[in-house]
């Protein structure tokens, strides 16, 4: 068992901060879809950073962030709570470098809306928290869907910004990718190739199945509106 921890690991990683990106995502984009003050741009720019940033430099600024010599770091170690090197420390590294894709695919449907149809819910007396659930959710859906499995791919791929702060511990923090870069460091090419082969056929069976989703969906809308 201890051979498919990285598994194990990677998937537990993928799956928690897929939900955690999945419903801070889709807030900040319904915030952002809407907000037009001045600070947009800077805003969005932030939001859309750990995307094109290096890996290894999120990595450090994370490590800056919730490190024990700094301030949040510090903080959390009066409550005897200690996030690096441990799993925690994954699932936020994971979490941060996936947000942007739900974020920006998020803002993308939620933009797409007919603005006429939110009118018409506010007209009719429906609440902006019934306006969001009721309909700007449902008729964004294909595209926060598409942002979820891309989130989960990117959390499954993720490497750089993990090894700055959870390090590579057996059965705790190792996660494939991580476990690749090893493997090869090790000169044990046969191990590495195992879970490249692995990741591909996981990462691959998502796409494929959101793909087919994707054109379920379609089809669906398409006969519903024939109707």
């Amino acid at each position: 068992m201890s051979e498919l921890s990285p598994l194990w690991i990677s998937i537990k990683t993928s799956f928690a901060a897929t939900i955690i990106v999945f419903f801070i995502g889709i807030a900040v984009a319904w915030f952002m879809a809407s907000y037009k003050g001045r600070a947009r741009g800077i805003i969005d720019g932030i939001l859309t950073l750990p995307m094109v940033l290096p890996p290894t430099v999120v990595g450090f600024i994370l490590l800056l962030i919730i490190g024990k010599n700094f301030p949040l770091g510090k903080w959390l170690s009066g409550f005897g709570v200690t996030l690096i090197f441990t799993w925690y420390a994954t699932v936020i590294a994971a979490t941060v470098v996936s947000f942007p894709l739900m974020y920006r695919t998020c803002v993308g449907a939620f933009r797409q809306i007919d603005v006429n149809v939110i009118n018409a819910a506010r007209t009719l007396g429906a609440s902006e928290w019934r306006i969001f659930w009721k309909v700007a959710v449902p008729m964004a859906w294909p595209g926060i869907a598409a942002g979820t499995v891309l989130s989960f791919a990117r959390a499954l791929g993720e490497f750089g910004a993990t090894i700055m702060i959870a390090g590579s511990i057996p059965g705790k923090t190792q996660t494939i990718p991580i476990a690749i870069y090893f493997a090869v460091v090790a000169g044990e090419n046969d191990n590495a190739i195992k879970w490249v082969i692995l990741i591909f056929i996981i990462s691959l069976t998502v796409m494929v199945a959101s793909d087919k989703w994707a054109e379920k969906q379609m089809f669906l809308v398409t006969s519903a509106r024939r109707k």
